[in-house]
């Protein structure tokens, strides 16, 4: 059940009425739910007991140092793309040695600062990376831990925007050139090959590409031992789906039971990288209506969000749900839910049925993922703030951004 849901005829995150964190903190904001956090991640560690494994969230999805405390305190790992969410991971209390750091273009900046804090292991995703990587193991006097991204060229049925397992994706290294590619790793004194590591996409709703994939993993991993090249860990990434508006996500027993069926009794740990399917519907964007434009041919509800704050639908033609916080009774009409941004492309929801007046309240819905962490200062408007509700307890996790804060690091000409 979700922890959002109608009380009295008004939206609340668990025990707290959106419209009573609309008055104390404004809007746009961010609103997460601590039961639903913790309990996705729970429920995805839970499948897969009695199998070694590790959880690692795949933090670009959220990267709030409130959500990574929370998953901290579970026990969870973190599955990282950049130096900077290395150093989220630390000051959020998160263990290092449970870190596995994904992503095409690492500098040798971030394989030294991940090297020196004793990270689980690089996915490398280029036999360039692996060069780069060694020299600074080398340098440091260290042997760094390597994996390799492999890209099983397998079709996960999901938008191209974030399909990453297919031959023409800049993720990973090509199937056929994997076995080379271990090879030269295990004769190298500067890394020590631990594991193999597949992600194929993003919002995959289909348990078949899953299975496609694991099992040409299974048959790389067996011809590597035969080569005298045993692993450690499996990776198998994350991308499972979400529901947004009719999607039939994969249930996670399912998944779960598949994954058994293949690595029941093997040697290797498996590691997951979880990122929406742990947080995409833990939140949601609350923003007031400013005004209302009826037309002819459309019909424009100005809220106070933008594309700036929630960058899916415009990116992607995303779809979320959209809830009034008090529902008004009749005088519905198709409304196209826009922001004040100067683009035509501002908008959060196209076509939506409801009774608005000016001032109403709007929750868009599974905003979790990839929404406040792909925010920006487009337009030099300030980002939402969060807030994280505890049962009946709401707690600013992030403040709103002042206007001078935005160009504070700016200077104007002598």
């Amino acid at each position: 059940m979700s922890a959002f849901a109608y009380r009295d005829g008004e939206l609340h995150a668990e025990g707290v009425a959106l419209s009573a964190i609309a008055a104390r903190f404004g809007t746009p904001c961010y609103v997460y739910s601590r039961a639903e956090l913790e309990g996705a991640w729970r429920a995805f560690d839970a499948a897969f007991e009695g199998l070694p494994h590790l959880v690692c969230y795949a933090m670009k999805a959220n990267s709030n140092l409130a959500i990574l405390d929370l998953y901290a305190r579970l026990g969870s790992g973190f599955d990282i793309v950049s130096g900077g969410e290395l150093a989220r991971v630390i000051a959020a209390g998160g263990d290092p040695g449970k870190v596995v750091f994904s992503g095409v273009g690492k500098t040798d900046a971030e394989m030294a600062q991940a090297l020196e804090a004793g990270i689980l292991c690089f996915n490398v995703e280029s036999e360039g990376e692996l060069d780069r990587l060694a020299d600074v193991a080398a340098r440091l006097g260290r042997r760094a831990p390597v994996s390799f991204r492999v890209n099983p060229d397998v079709d996960p049925k999901t938008h191209p925007y974030i399909a990453t397992g297919l031959k023409e994706s800049k993720f990973g290294v090509a199937f056929d050139d994997a076995p080379r590619l271990y090879r030269k790793a295990a004769r190298s004194p500067h890394v020590a090959v631990h594991g193999l590591d597949i992600h194929i996409g993003s919002q995959i709703t289909d348990l078949a590409p899953y299975r496609e994939s694991a099992s040409k993993v299974l048959d790389l991993v067996d011809r590597l031992r035969a080569d005298g090249i045993a692993l450690a860990h499996i990776d198998l990434g994350g991308g499972l789906g979400i529901r947004y508006r009719d999607e039939a996500p994969v249930p996670l027993p399912e998944y779960a039971a598949m994954l058994r069926g293949l690595f029941a009794g093997r040697p290797e740990r498996l590691l997951f990288e979880p990122g929406r399917r742990l947080v995409g519907g833990a939140g949601v964007l609350l923003t007031r209506v400013l005004y209302l434009k009826p037309g002819a041919a459309k019909s424009f509800a100005i809220v106070d969000a933008a594309m700036n704050d929630l960058m899916r639908p415009a990116l992607y033609d995303a779809w979320h749900p959209v809830d009034p916080v008090r529902p008004r009774a009749g005088g519905e009409r198709l409304w196209e839910i826009v922001g004040p941004v100067c683009e035509s492309g501002d908008f959060l929801a196209r076509d939506r049925r409801l009774a608005l007046a000016p001032g109403d309240l709007l929750a868009v819905g599974a905003a979790g993922a990839y929404a406040m962490a792909m925010s920006s200062n487009y337009n030099t408007r300030t980002r939402a703030c969060e807030v994280l509700v505890d049962d009946s307890r709401m707690q600013l996790v992030r403040r709103r951004e002042r206007c001078e804060e935005l160009f504070a690091l700016e200077n104007r000409l002598p």
